[in-house]
This record gives structure tokens, sequence and C-alpha cells, in this order.
């Protein structure tokens, strides 16, 4: 009864509960262990977490939206801090329960009584969360959390797991109502299931769709250097002030993904934290949040490259985009800021520098789409979304078999393979292994012996035929006498020029 339940609600659960509290007090931690994976930073540092970050959360057989959410702080509004706690308090108000979290080993802080105070004043009701008691040493910072006045705390150690029991008897009420079901289950039922567990799975921002199956929401990882607009972007894109923003550079740590809808079509965005070059690269956590942005780029399946048009292309820019290729992601490239450039002649110039220096720096991709957008005022925004549709359908593309030969012989008839110290290099016949990046196998005898310059010849020449402009392009060459019991050699593309 209790899986039954779990499936029915699993993938739009209607309850939200929204983690709230203090900097460093534990609330990411709860987060990944509520939703059974690494997903959100956490660190030693105060105000790692800085969006509002939802996931798909289970305890036993409760299912809901959980949202981690920035330290509160009590700054001015136009401050980081201010603009931090403005998202949390937008995340509360779209909850049906609060998890205020206070950390019972430091014991309460002026700053946990002001906000108790004030969420006290707001409609949504609210759980109070002593973290941190898997020591006696917190036995005290409970007790003292009930001078709160937010009823009685539940004790837990989100790192380790202890107390998901006593936490889920406090959540089963709102979780129940906010379903529209009744709360009175079989306690068996509700230790049906496990409380799911941090080290189960390494962060991800979504998985990939098997090759076979139908399209589902696009995948769109948003990538570039520092102060580029990732945020704005997206913001802008979705209508609200979802992320924060600023003029301060490196706002965003964590990879936040946000479900939206472009004309009926599902997409699923993935803001992630400005890229430097690694030499400069020195605190623990940017080094977290660089390789928060890789995982995003990994589990992407189009990848805007965001520069910033007031600056042009830096080598650093070329670096991220080698790296989405080489991950075999698709690849769209955006200019933002573009309404900052004075004149047209300003932009014509910018524009053909910036793809003239793809074209010498991604040889190993031709064509990447290239559009002039803004994202502070919405400009070239839906072309962007439109060139990343169409990239992605020639990522996905499977070519037949018999068409993909004929081609082939083609191809091969129009220009031999060379015939290195006298050996003949025989090429047998083509079939495309998959997509996603397409992938393509050739058999043959020598194939190890082809040159580089000939099998560049045949992605260029795949590329002009069939298009897949974009697209990181993979051969696999499979020779011997038998082709199918033979060692087979990957031609990836080569890295960008520096």
């Amino acid at each position: 009864m209790a899986a039954a339940r779990r499936a029915a609600r699993e993938d739009t659960p209607k309850a939200k509960v929204v983690i709230i509290g203090r900097p460093n007090v534990g609330k990411s931690t709860l987060f990944n262990r509520l939703v059974g994976k690494r997903l959100a930073l956490v660190d030693d540092t105060p105000g790692v977490t800085r969006d509002r970050r939802e996931g798909i959360g289970r305890l036993f057989d409760l299912t809901f939206t959980v949202i981690d959410t920035a330290g509160l702080e009590d700054a001015e509004v136009e401050t980081l801090a201010g603009r931090m706690r403005a998202q949390t308090e937008a995340a509360l108000g779209i909850a049906d329960v609060a998890l205020m979290v206070v950390d019972a080993r430091a014991g309460l802080t002026p700053l946990d009584r002001h906000f108790a105070d004030w969420i006290r004043a707001q409609k949504t009701p609210v759980i109070l969360v002593a973290n941190k008691t898997e020591s006696g040493v917190a036995e005290s910072g409970v007790y003292e959390a009930f001078e709160l006045g937010l009823g009685d705390p539940v004790p837990i150690a989100a790192e380790h797991g202890l107390g998901m029991a006593d936490l889920y008897d406090a959540l089963r009420p709102h979780v129940d109502a906010a379903d529209g079901r009744d709360a009175e289950i079989e306690p068996e039922d509700a230790l049906a299931g496990e409380a799911a567990s941090p080290e189960e799975s390494p962060a991800t921002i979504g998985e990939e769709e098997p090759q076979d199956e139908p399209l589902g929401p696009l995948k769109l990882a948003i990538v570039g250097r520092p102060n580029a607009g990732k945020s704005t972007l997206i913001n802008t894109l979705l209508g609200e002030q979802r992320l924060v923003t600023g003029p301060e550079a490196g706002i965003t740590r964590d990879s936040i993904a946000v479900e939206w809808q472009w004309r009926e079509k599902p997409v699923r965005l993935i803001d992630t934290a400005g890229l430097r070059k690694r030499a400069k690269v020195v605190s623990k956590l940017e080094r977290l949040s660089a390789a928060d942005t890789q995982r995003a780029v990994d589990f992407a399946e189009v990848v805007v490259l965001l520069l910033d048009a007031t600056l042009g292309l830096e080598g650093q820019d070329l670096r991220i985009a080698d790296r989405v290729l080489q991950e075999g992601r698709a690849l769209v490239i955006a200019l933002n800021k573009w309404d900052a450039l004075p004149d047209q002649q300003t932009q014509g110039a910018m524009y053909r520098g910036v793809t003239t220096a793809l074209a010498d720096g991604l040889s190993q991709v031709k064509d990447v789409p290239v559009l002039p957008v803004s994202g502070l005022t919405g400009r070239g925004l839906d072309k962007l979304l439109e060139a990343c549709f169409a990239t992605r359908d020639q990522w996905s593309r499977r070519l037949p078999t018999a068409a993909l030969n004929r081609w082939f012989e083609a191809t091969v008839e129009r220009n031999p393979p060379p015939a290195p110290g006298g050996k003949r290099i025989k090429l047998r016949y083509m079939t495309q292994a998959r997509n996603r990046p397409p992938t393509f196998a050739i058999f043959g005898t020598r194939t190890t012996l082809l040159p580089e310059s000939y099998k560049r010849y045949l992605i260029n020449a795949l590329r002009a035929d069939f298009g897949f402009e974009g697209v990181p392009l993979r051969l696999n060459f499979r020779g011997g006498d038998n082709p199918f019991n033979a060692a087979s050699v990957s031609h990836r593309p080569p890295k960008a020029k520096r």
C-alpha cells in the first residue's frame, strides 16, 4: 500500500517543505539527506547556499518537494544578504510547512530568536528542528530551543541520519493535508520504506534519457565566466526573480535546476557557477562550485556558453567550450549584453571577431550557432531557445544504415584512404552505433594506420552532407581481418587551440 502511494505521488508531489534557518546550521545537509543525493554544496563556511534549490524529498512513505534556502540574515534589502533573504521569503510563501533548523550544539543565538519572532508572524506552519544532536553536548541546546515558542523541537543529526522517524511523525500531517489524503495509515505501512541517504549517489542535475526513448524535457545548462549574466538571463526567461543576481561576481555557487515550459515544451534550465581559470581557483568552495558546474554539463543535453559581449571571446571561453564538446554535449554560443554595445558597427565587428576566433579555436566542431542576446531585456531569447531545440534534434539524430553506407561508399570512392608504407587500408562499411552524441563505427582492415587527416575528412564530410551543426561527432574504427572480432580504436575530437 505504501509503495503504491509513493509511486502515485513520486512524479509531481503536491506538498512543499521549505528548510530555513540562520547560516551554517545544517540546512543543506538535511536537504541532501531528504533527497537522497548530494545535490547541495556543503561546507563549514557560513553562507554557502545563496539560491533556493528544489528536489524530491522522500522520508519513509512520504514524498514531497523540499526546498533548500540561503541562511537568514538581518540585512538591508539592497545588499547580497538582503537579496538572499528575499529568495528565502519567497520560498516560505509557497510552502505548506517550514522546517526551522537550529544548531543544538552551538545553542540559541540572537539571530535564531530574531527569526523565530519573524516566522511566528507568518501563515506557514513551522516545525522546529534541532540539528547536530549526535553528541551529548547538544542536549542542553535541545532544551534551550523550547524558548523559541515554536513547539517541541525535533532532535535530529542530518549528517548521520538520526531522528528521521521523529521528523517523519512531525511532517506527516502537513504532507497528508497538502496531498488531500487521510493522515491515518497503518504503522507498518509507514515503516515499509527506508529514509534516503545522501551517500547513495553523487550530485546530479538529471539523468540521461535512454537513447531509444522519446525525447523528454530539454536539459539546458547555462555556463560561462563569472558575471557573464547567466542568472539574469534565466530570471528573464522565467519572468521572475528566481535566482539571486547583482553586480558582485561569483554570486551563484550551486548548480540550480528549474523546471519550466517554453511554448508548451518542457525545459529543465540549469544555472551554474562561473568558471575561472584553474590557476585562479584557490578556495575549496570555488573548487566545489567548479566541480558542480562540470556535473551539470555532464548531465545536460545542450549547453549554452554565455559570453559577455562587452569583453569578447577569451581563452577561458574556449577552454569551457572544449570541455563541453569533450563531454559530448551539444553547444550553442550566446553573446550576452548585446544591448550594451554602442552601435551596429561595433556589434558587427564583435560578431565577426567571435565567429572567426571560434572557427580557429574550435576547429573540431563547425558552424556552432552564435546568437546575440540580452538577458536584461529579453532580446533574442526566443531565437536562442529555438536554436537549442534544433541543436538537440541534431544531437539526437539517428541515420538509417542503408543511406549511411551509400554515403560512405561514395565518400571513400571520392577520396580513398592512403596506403602508408605500401600497405592498403580498406574501409568496408559504416554504421551509427548510438546517438546523443552521434557516434559511428567504421569497419575495415589496418584501421590503426589511418592518419588523423583522413578521420577529419570523414567527419567534415559527415557535417557537410548531414548537418550536425554545433554537435560533437565521434568515430570508432574497428580493424582486423574479421571486423566483428577486432579491437576498436576510438577517435574523439582534438582539443581546442589555446
